[in-house]
């Protein structure tokens, strides 16, 4: 007995390791992105407690408003 539909399983598992690769290519550059990223964080160390507070140039401008104006 002869297949008549052979073409439709190549394509089939064509379509499959297409998808399959375009996946990982995807996935590798989502992979890529986030070590980026996550380096761009390290780079400037947090501030915390009070020192992020006080570096906040709304507080700055407080700050000269009272020494202009006196407490």
């Amino acid at each position: 007995m002869a297949r008549l539909g052979g073409g439709d399983e190549r394509d089939g598992r064509r379509a499959r390791v297409r998808s399959f690769v375009l996946g990982g290519l995807v996935g590798a550059s989502a992979v890529a992105a986030a070590l980026r990223r996550a380096r761009r964080r390290r780079t400037r160390p947090p501030q915390t407690g009070l020192g992020a507070f006080e570096s906040a140039p709304c507080y700055r401008e407080v700050l000269e408003r009272e020494r202009k104006d006196g407490p």
